[in-house]
């Protein structure tokens, strides 16, 4: 009987085994079973897990291996684990999984944990059971908020991808996955951008306490943010230190130490207004998006340039940007204040009110108005009523009060520019400022804006006649010359100084830029011929052939002047500016490479007669303040340009190594300086051109040196010796054989 009663309780004590052990492990099994062969729903297959569907942003690199910005969704640039400081890996470790490296992706001891002390106990400090590689499955695989017995399956799950993803990668892969794929908040994804971001360095560069706070980030990254909550992001980051030190990754005088500094920060967040070559940045962001349309992966898909990763690599030198972006900025924080001055007390639009009109039904603000449906009275209203508002102004950005109308004159009487310079033998641009500061003007005054280019346009026209056999030397009368056009028109250009009489070169005449002159060589030749020489030097804006040409008036962009003048110092070929040299994928793969046009515009010959020509501007032409007041000693060919009233300034100057182009203006043509003296190309532009060379002759790391221009190895046909060309040619005529140099 006993022996019976015995047996029964034995029976019963199994049956409440089975039912409390080994029934809900068996469920257990049976759901991870099920999971894991995808009756819950898909998991990522071993090509999901190689590659996770997360945005990465595509990266701009300089010449000079510089990042100068991002396109993206989401600011994430991955990085490996040998790029990762191991401060950061200790912190990480320390904090959130201190066996990650004696488990396969499931921490038992931790899951035991939050079972005993977290759900019996109710500790809500005991910490949590997820390993980092499970949380790197959720980061990789994130999926709809859910709870109750679905929130079980998705840790089931995500268990599954964890053990997959230990199978598949070593500790260190993860250990940089995980980091690639956290977010820290300020718009920076992954470890390689938040540090960028916060400390302005790179992750493998961070101390200590930068890891900590990074580290403490995760948590949450508003609420631990060190920019909007700084106590709350120093108490957080002492707990990672002090998790550190409890696990004997800190000694205990370091964790004193370095919990009471204060955090230190070199916060910048990305921002497409801000940073070298904005300008530029948005001119490329427009040519790769068409690209893009254009370049499939290997899945039939299109590129896309805010969540594929793609490493864009420019020409762009990230110095020499920096110093022309300078240049700008310092002599148009002067000349804007004589402008200001010369103009105050008067208004510049005076006789052209249409232009402040324009400019209201131009402006965002008026169009989305007009787009509500509201009356013009209403609108002229809103136009016309003080609001707060932020403005541009050299020395800072102003906070004031201001109508909408006042502004629009207030930016109206702003100086305007563009600069590009580049190689003129490889066709590499190396800096493009177009404009003043991009926040506050949109508008690309290097590719996409055109203006005339005055005297800039001469040079052409003295090149065919270089081209035909005429020398630098060719002396002609400097009078008024007549054409009549095609129509019966006469016309007949003034000079500037109104000055006439005697004989002048013809490099005399365009050092001194005379009208005169280059009107009787457009008399000699016609006006066609001259735009066929532009066309084969890069010039593709329209070209009315008129002869007024000859005096510089069609609307010209910077970039297609800087790639004409450099024909001049590349022997005649013109070489197409380019500002790309190759595209890759994500994983380095190159994707395209680029390589510029070239065309043989002119005999090597024609293009260094030229440049002695231009070379005559600057020793003693309207460029010679170069020499008397910045210092230049060097060889160094150059024009200067005004157009009528003053509204356009330009400088071209070419030396061997770089050419480069300068254009100075107001948005409308009608508010310019009144006098010549302000307003010529010498006194608005040619400045920043002499204070960017002179910071890149500064820099000796970029190798531009002032060596004299290449000679032709073949005897020039055409004497370049005033002296000797007198003797050769009592007469004036034009050579008939050649001459030794």
């Amino acid at each position: 009987m006993a022996k019976a009663k015995k047996t029964r309780t034995y029976k019963y004590y199994l049956r409440i085994f089975w039912i409390l052990v080994i029934i809900p492990f068996t469920l257990l099994f049976g759901i991870v079973a099920l999971t894991a062969s995808g009756y819950f729903g898909e998991l990522p297959t071993f090509e999901d897990l190689e590659n996770p569907n997360s945005s990465l942003a595509s990266e701009i690199f300089s010449s000079d291996d510089v990042v100068l910005g991002k396109y993206f969704f989401q600011n994430r640039t991955n990085v490996h684990f040998h790029d990762l400081s191991p401060e950061l890996v200790k912190a990480l470790k320390a904090t959130e999984d201190i066996r990650f490296e004696e488990h396969s992706g499931i921490d038992i001891r931790g899951l035991l944990r939050v079972l005993f002390k977290t759900v019996i106990l109710r500790q809500s400090g005991s910490g949590g059971g997820s390993t980092i590689t499970q949380q790197l499955a959720k980061n990789l695989f994130p999926r709809e908020r859910i709870s109750g017995i679905k929130l079980v399956i998705r840790k089931i799950q995500e268990w599954i991808i964890a053990v997959k993803l230990e199978r598949n990668y070593t500790k260190e892969e993860i250990m940089a996955m995980y980091f690639n794929t956290v977010e820290f908040g300020s718009n920076a994804f992954g470890i390689k951008s938040a540090s960028q971001t916060f400390f302005g360095k790179d992750p493998s560069q961070l101390k200590t306490e930068e890891a900590a706070v990074l580290v403490g980030l995760l948590k949450a990254p508003t609420y631990y943010s060190p920019v909007r909550n700084p106590e709350n992001s120093t108490n957080r980051r002492n707990v990672v230190l002090y998790q550190m030190k409890r696990y004997e990754m800190l000694s205990q005088a370091s964790y004193d130490s370095i919990s009471a500094m204060p955090i230190t920060l070199n916060y910048k967040a990305v921002d497409h207004n801000k940073g070298l070559a904005t300008y530029f940045r948005e001119y490329l962001r427009i040519y790769l998006n068409h690209w893009c349309k254009d370049h499939k992966k290997p899945d039939g898909s299109t590129y896309n340039i805010y969540r594929d990763g793609l490493k864009i690599y420019t020409t762009i030198d990230s110095r020499m940007q920096k110093y022309a972006e300078e240049a700008v900025r310092e002599h148009l924080t002067d000349l804007q204040k004589t402008f200001f001055s010369h103009w105050k007390g008067k208004v510049a639009w005076k006789d052209f009110p249409e232009i402040i009109t324009y400019g209201i039904k131009q402006s965002s603000r008026y169009r989305e108005l007009k787009d509500e449906g509201v009356s013009e009275d209403s609108i002229q209203a809103v136009f016309d009523t003080p609001i707060s508002m932020t403005v541009f102004s050299w020395d800072g950005d102003i906070d004031t009060v201001m109508s909408p109308l006042d502004s629009i004159k207030y930016y109206k009487m702003f100086l305007q520019t563009g600069f590009m310079s580049m190689e003129p033998h490889s066709g590499h641009i190396k800096a493009w400022v177009g404009g003043n500061e991009y926040t506050h003007f949109k508008y690309d005054h290097v590719k996409e804006g055109r203006r005339q280019v005055g005297s800039t346009f001469k040079p052409f026209v003295y090149t065919l006649a270089m081209q035909e056999g005429y020398s630098p030397c060719y002396e002609v009368p400097n009078a008024r010359v007549t054409i009549i056009t095609e129509d019966g028109t006469p016309w007949s250009p003034v000079n500037s100084d109104g000055k006439y009489g005697g004989m002048l070169s013809l490099k005399k005449a365009l050092a001194e830029s005379v009208n005169s002159i280059t009107a009787y060589l457009i008399k000699q030749f016609g006006p066609k011929p001259v735009i066929e020489i532009a066309r084969k030097m890069g010039i593709e804006a329209p070209m009315d052939p008129y002869p007024s040409i000859c005096l510089g008036t069609p609307d010209i962009s910077v970039y297609e002047m800087v790639g004409a003048y450099s024909v001049f110092a590349n022997k005649g070929v013109w070489t197409e500016p380019v500002f790309l040299t190759r595209i890759e994928d994500k994983n380095g793969v190159v994707l395209q490479e680029f390589y510029p046009k070239k065309v043989e515009a002119l005999s090597e010959e024609t293009a260094y007669i030229t440049l002695s020509l231009l070379q005559g501007v600057v020793q003693y032409g309207t460029g010679v303040r170069l020499r008397y007041k910045y210092g230049f000693d060097n060889p160094i060919a150059g024009k200067t340009g005004t157009t009528q009233n003053q509204s356009d300034g330009w400088f071209m100057g070419v030396t061997p190594q770089l050419v480069s182009g300068v254009w100075v203006g107001c948005e409308d043509r009608a508010v310019h300086f009144r006098s010549i003296t302000l307003g010529q190309g010498a006194n608005t532009a040619l400045p920043i051109w002499a204070n960017y060379m002179k910071k890149v002759y500064e820099d000796p790391e970029l190798g531009v040196t002032k060596g004299d221009f290449e000679k032709p190895l073949d005897r020039l046909t055409i004497e370049l010796d005033c002296n000797k060309y007198k003797i050769q040619h009592p007469v004036n005529t034009l050579p008939t054989e050649g001459f030794g140099f």
